[in-house]
């Protein structure tokens, strides 16, 4: 297991959600699975039905109120090498997608927040790919719902494929939220996970774009449709 800790800026926040400048720890373990994953290039299941590695729920617990809300953001869900940043099945390289997430909280009276979030990695190598190894990143932030960032960190997510296409990766973090007083509930903050993506990565993803031809096989040129003589030509 791997700790690390980072700061929730919060003194000036609107409201006092948080009291004080405090710290959030982070802890975060993982494991892998290659079994039964047949991935498009860009990290997609080629069979979504069948086969699929589920998450596995948490373990549930007492909490004094709602727990934090967790989601994905969308245009960080989905990682996409590509060369030259030219969409093409080609030119894609290292691939990655949240699958999906758990999440679960426990607090009493005035203690701090503590939520535990399972996520699911999907990763895949494109043609452009070089070698079994990857590390990618990815990032989990705290903000007061709709309001201000309280704080992001980055982890390390080392990956290696072992001679496959593709791999599955579970990621277990900790997450440890200070709260004011005993009346600020857990539905007072949202939790974002997402990759870390360049821009055109990050507009790739907002596209909504997809490849969905399995990697490394050709794409076939799209035939014309045939043409029908307009009445009274030769």
């Amino acid at each position: 297991m791997r700790r690390v800790f980072f700061a929730l800026a919060a003194a000036a926040l609107a409201g006092g959600t948080l009291a004080t400048v405090a710290e959030a720890q982070v802890a975060t373990r993982g494991s892998r699975s290659t079994e039964g994953r047949r991935e498009t290039a860009d990290g997609t299941d080629q069979d979504a039905n069948r086969n699929r590695p589920r998450i596995q729920p948490l373990r549930r617990r007492a909490a004094a109120g709602p727990c934090p809300y967790v989601k994905i953001l969308y245009e960080g869900a989905r990682y996409v090498e590509l060369t030259d940043n030219r969409p093409s099945m080609q030119n894609v390289g290292f691939t990655g997608e949240i699958e999906g997430l758990v999440s679960d909280c426990a607090y009493q009276s005035d203690e701090p927040i503590e939520l535990e979030i399972r996520t699911l990695f999907n990763l895949g190598r494109g043609p452009q790919a070089q070698g079994d190894q990857r590390t990618y990143r990815y990032w989990i932030a705290v903000t007061e719902r709709n309001r201000a960032v309280l704080a992001k960190e980055y982890f390390d997510l080392p990956v290696n494929f072992e001679g496959q296409q593709t791999a599955s990766v579970t990621q277990d973090n900790t997450i440890l939220i200070p709260r004011a007083t005993a009346t600020v509930a857990g539905d007072n903050f949202e939790v974002l996970v997402g990759f870390e993506v360049t821009p055109e990565m990050a507009e790739f993803n907002r596209s909504g774009s997809r490849f969905r031809i399995p990697a490394g096989q050709p794409q076939t040129p799209a035939q014309a449709p045939a043409q029908t003589p307009a009445p009274g030509a030769q």
